[in-house]
């Protein structure tokens, strides 16, 4: 199964006028996304601390691996330089607010990643060969199957093989400018740093508690929920406007599961270069094509919409 994967070949009447301002970035929306998304962090990790229970815990790691999946979702935009116009700095300051913390680096994401958007749904596309034929990723089945899947990451291994998967997954070789196997010194400098400070302030027990743990739990379930709700699940492969999906949240699935109006991805496949914050206009004014109207795959909402697209009951 391959899916029609240039927008060129879409004939969508939408006013040059209306589509342009849209792919215009705005940097301080998009820092005040991660300046949020770390005060969320922080703040949890203060008051869990020092108003300790075993469910305000569980809250904590909820809130801090959705906050976690935020970060990688802006790092997903500036993936597409859509963060700051000085490439440079787009990805120095990605790198050191989301992706280091996160245990990755862009320059690694962002091979993957475009050749994703450039092959979408076929043999070279690396996100659907990887994933498909797994388990995980094999629809339909039932909710309580998928449900079970989602609360086994609770149990940290899910999270475990699912960083070792992604960790192989894009360990292939980059540019010839950042060879596989050259020492990324900015890298090693950010993770030096944290462990002195780490060392010097008695930390490493906080960093285990509200960092890995949410780490190996939530922020990798989060990711599943995205990846299952971006490409699989009654989906029709003929079509670019039917290869992807579109999943309208609601308040808390929009701070849960889609930060950063994630939901809209079919949007982003059209058209990638329009910034997160756009998203929801660029969704309006494609509503008012026929084509996009008529045969786009739109979905209700996670927690219901979701579940009743991925099989049996």
């Amino acid at each position: 199964m391959s899916a029609q994967n240039h927008t060129s070949e879409l004939n969508f009447k939408i006013d040059t006028k209306d589509l342009k301002p849209l792919f215009a970035t705005q940097s301080h929306k998009h820092a005040l996304g991660m300046v949020y998304n770390w005060l969320v962090i922080i703040g949890m990790i203060v008051l869990c601390s020092y108003f300790f229970h075993p469910l305000l815990y569980l809250v904590s790691v909820i809130v801090i691996g959705a906050r976690m999946h935020a970060l990688a979702i802006l790092m997903h935009d500036a993936t597409h330089f859509r963060f700051l116009k000085n490439r440079k700095w787009n990805d120095i300051l990605t790198n050191w607010l989301c992706m280091y913390p996160l245990f990755s680096d862009l320059a690694t994401y962002r091979q993957n990643h475009l050749r994703h958007h450039r092959h979408l749904n076929t043999d070279d596309d690396p996100d659907w060969v990887n994933k498909l034929g797994k388990k995980d990723f094999s629809f339909p089945k039932s909710k309580r199957e998928f449900i079970t899947t989602v609360l086994s990451y609770f149990l940290l291994y899910k999270g475990v093989k699912d960083a070792v998967w992604f960790l192989k997954r894009f360990n292939a070789p980059k540019k010839k400018s950042n060879k596989k196997g050259k020492l990324d010194y900015k890298r090693l400098a950010f993770y030096v740093i944290l462990a002195l400070v780490l060392t010097l302030t008695n930390g490493w027990k906080m960093v285990g508690l509200y960092w890995l743990v949410p780490y190996f739990s939530t922020f990798f379930m989060l990711q599943y929920i995205r990846s299952v709700a971006e490409h699989f699940g009654e989906l029709a492969y003929d079509h670019l406007l039917t290869s992807s999906r579109t999943v309208k949240a609601n308040a808390v699935e929009r701070f849960l599961i889609a930060p950063h109006n994630v939901g809209y991805h079919l949007e982003h496949h059209l058209y990638p270069a329009v910034p997160f914050y756009n998203l929801p206009k660029l969704h309006q004014l494609l509503m008012e094509t026929e084509e996009y109207k008529g045969k786009a795959h739109i979905t209700s909402g996670y927690l219901k919409g979701l579940l009743s697209e991925l099989g049996e009951v």
